[in-house]
This record gives C-alpha cells, structure tokens and sequence, in this order.
C-alpha cells in the first residue's frame, strides 16, 4: 500500500509554501549598526559595581597569565602559546557568564576563558605544553577539550545542548570561535542545525581581525559577521570586544534566551589581536605598527580602570592589590611549569578506545618491547662503565 492508498490520503494534499516566503521575520535578527558599547556611555550608570571589580580582576590576571605564559614559551617550556592579550573581556565575560552546570566549548586560543571559569592554570596549558591531548577532565569542569583544529567544536557544541534540552537539562553551552573559524564549513552546519533544532547554545566570534595573516576583508563581503545569523533565522548581536562589560551584558542576554527556549544567538565582538598569532609568527609581514598601537587606547584593562576610577571605586591601593594578586598566580605558574612532568609512554594507547582494538594492542606491545630493550640497553651500558671504572681504580692502586 502507498501512502496515497492509506485512509483519509486523498484529502491530503499538502501544498508547499512559495521558495520566496520567509519562514522567519528577518528584521528583529539583524544586529545593530555599531557595536553596542557600556563602559564610558550612560549605560554605565546601571551596570553593577561588584560586577565591574570582578570583570577587572580578572582582566588584570588575564593579562598577566597571557605575559607569563608567553614567556614560557620562549623558556621552552611551552611548544606554542595564542596569545589573547588584547582579548581578555571576550574570554573573561564568557567565563562567568555561565552557570556551574553549563558548558564552555574553547578554541585553541582561549585558555584564559578556561582558567577564568575556574580551570587550574598549569591544566589549562597542557595540550600547548605536548604532554596531553587535554590536561583535565571535562565533564568535572564542564569545558570541553581545547580545540586546535579551526571550528570543529561547534558542532559538538550544538550537539550537547541539543542532547542536554531532549533529555529536560537546564543546561547552556558557549562555544568561542575566531573570525578565522567562520569561513570553515562547521561554523555553518552548528548554526544551521542550532537555529533548526533552536538549540540552546551561543556562538560567540572574537573577530579580532585576522586569520593568522588574513584580514577579515578577504574572509567576508557581509557587511558584519553578525550579519551571518540572519541566514539561519538566529539573532546576531554586534559588540565591543573591549568593553567587557558590554560582552558580559549581551551574552547574559544570549545564555538567558537560549534557556528559556528561545533557541541560538550568534555573537560577534569586535576585538583586536595585540600579539602575533603565536610565538611561531611573525605579524610584522602582515600588519603595521602604526595599526597595532591604534588599539592601545582602547586596551580592555584601560577602558575599565578609567570607568572604575571615575565611578570613584578603584583607588592605587585597590588596583594594586589586584596586581599583586596576579603576580602571585604568574609566580606559581613559573615554579609549576618549571618542573618537568613525569609521563608514562603507555598512556598513549590508554584513551584511544573503550575496549583496546588487536592493531591497538600489537602497537601497545610493540612498544613495550622496545622500551624493555632500551632499558636493557642502558643497563648493560652501565655496567661496562662500572666495570671499566673499577678497572682503572685496581690498576691506579696497583701503580702505587
């Protein structure tokens, strides 16, 4: 039997609707013409005090981690570092933003966001050291393994809130992405199946300006990446990556509307990269001088100390507690990360698969052997060095 033959089938006949119909009102989705700022408007006027010390804070130690472990690099005692140092208020508003249950998805360059969300800082620099794929448990901190490869986690991250609303969670996930990452096909497909499935989750981008060396223009002709949303029926919000108060106060929005069932926003704020791409790059080939220091004055850590100091509720003293406080942090990360870590070469084949698979295993056991024979080796080498050394010693003894 065909579904025309079944019961009642001649009455249906549904007709689709014209290609050209919009399914959804694209007005209340496009952004608004310039990023929306608070720090130095009126709007500044409402925000709350103890908000705005905590977002400094955590600016200053951000700032700070990113010196200290960009210094590690060059200690050798990190492969590679991204540095978001220009980018602090993107990564520390996404980190307190979310509930304890939510998730955070971070790119590869977000470990501030992580360690701002309470990650240990030696943790969060694993991956980046070599030792490890991810140096903590995820679901314990909530924060998915960062993410090198450009894009990939968003899927996952729609992936999780779609999981988390189907089985009745009150659960959130943030997932960071560059400006780089939106010209990746995944960027697409997550916001297509979020909007579809009205996911509870936020994108937001950190358009700092360039892919490595590409600048955005060559990346895009919309008139913004928030712009972007509006293809998938999501709103797009466009703000000022500096101010952190103003990333903190759109993304609240945002995680508010996706648990209340109000499905994705794409988040675009607009920020600069003040370092080279990591400590591999060379930015000089690509971007002026005269370009970067155009950013300075409008530095995340300068735009909220000036508004804190005018609201009168940042003294020298205060400030200098908080640095003090940062200091400190950057001290035990230098002491940490100057101890070598202590790894066992079997771990490689520990995490790979739930139940070991027979190439798994023949890989496992080949390299077990050779480790066996190495030390082996080493020994039998000890031993002739001993066994010459007590030879030399009975013949000086003889001579005497």
């Amino acid at each position: 039997m065909t579904v025309q033959e079944l019961p009642g089938a001649a009455g249906y006949r549904p007709v689709p609707p014209p290609a050209w119909k919009p399914l959804t009102d694209p007005a209340p989705l496009l952004p608004d013409p310039e990023p929306y700022r608070v720090l130095g408007t009126e709007a500044a006027a409402g925000a709350d005090p103890r908000l705005l010390l905590r977002l400094h804070a955590e600016l200053v130690r951000g700032r700070r981690y990113n010196t200290q472990a960009t210094a590690l690099t060059k200690q050798g005692r990190l492969a590679v570092y991204p540095s978001s140092t220009g980018q602090e208020a993107c990564q520390v508003a996404a980190a307190l933003v979310l509930e304890e249950r939510d998730w955070l998805f971070p790119s590869y360059r977000d470990t501030l966001a992580a360690v701002a969300r309470g990650l240990d800082p030696v943790d969060a620099l694993t991956l980046l050291r070599g030792d490890r794929h991810t140096g903590y448990d995820p679901r314990e901190h909530r924060i998915a393994p960062l993410c090198t490869p450009l894009a990939t986690h968003l899927p996952h991250a729609v992936g999780l809130a779609h999981a988390a609303r189907l089985k009745g969670d009150d659960v959130v996930a943030l997932a960071l992405v560059g400006d780089g990452g939106t010209s990746e096909g995944d960027f697409h497909e997550a916001l297509n199946f979020a909007a579809v499935w009205r996911a509870p989750v936020v994108f937001l981008v950190q358009n700092n300006g360039f892919a490595i060396s590409v600048p955005l223009a060559k990346q895009t002709a919309a008139p913004s990446l928030a712009h972007k949303a509006v293809g998938y029926g999501m709103p797009g919000r466009l703000v000022d990556g500096n101010d952190a108060a103003a990333v903190h106060e759109v993304l609240a929005e945002a995680v508010a509307r996706a648990r209340g069932g109000g499905g994705p926003t794409l988040v675009e704020a607009v920020t600069y990269r003040m370092d080279a791409h990591t400590n591999a790059d060379d930015a000089t080939r690509y971007r002026s001088r005269e370009e970067v220091e155009s950013w300075r004055d409008h530095d995340p850590v300068l735009l909220m100390e000036r508004e804190l100091t005018a609201r009168g509720l940042l003294d020298e003293a205060t400030a200098d507690a908080v640095r003090q406080e940062a200091e400190r942090m950057a001290a035990a990360l230098r002491e940490r990360m100057n101890a070598d870590p202590v790894l066992d070469p079997m771990d490689l084949f520990a995490h790979v698969y739930g139940d070991r698979t027979g190439p798994l295993r023949e890989q496992e056991a080949g390299l077990r052997a050779e480790l066996v024979a190495e030390d082996a080796a080493e020994d039998a080498e000890e031993q002739r060095d001993g066994s010459e050394r007590s030879g030399r010693e009975r013949d000086t003894e003889g001579g005497r």
